[in-house]
């Protein structure tokens, strides 16, 4: 999920860890979001 903070936005995971940021702009966030995704359903 991506989070708007005080630094710009961060990608979290359900459980609140973090996963990349802070970035400056929401289009940044959301690519990481997609890297994320992609490798945790990669299939290994």
């Amino acid at each position: 999920m991506i989070i708007k903070n005080a630094k710009g936005y961060s990608v979290r995971s359900e459980s609140g860890r973090n996963l990349g940021g802070p970035y400056k702009t929401k289009e940044e966030a959301k690519r990481r979001l997609r890297q994320v995704e992609f490798f945790k359903h990669r299939g290994h």
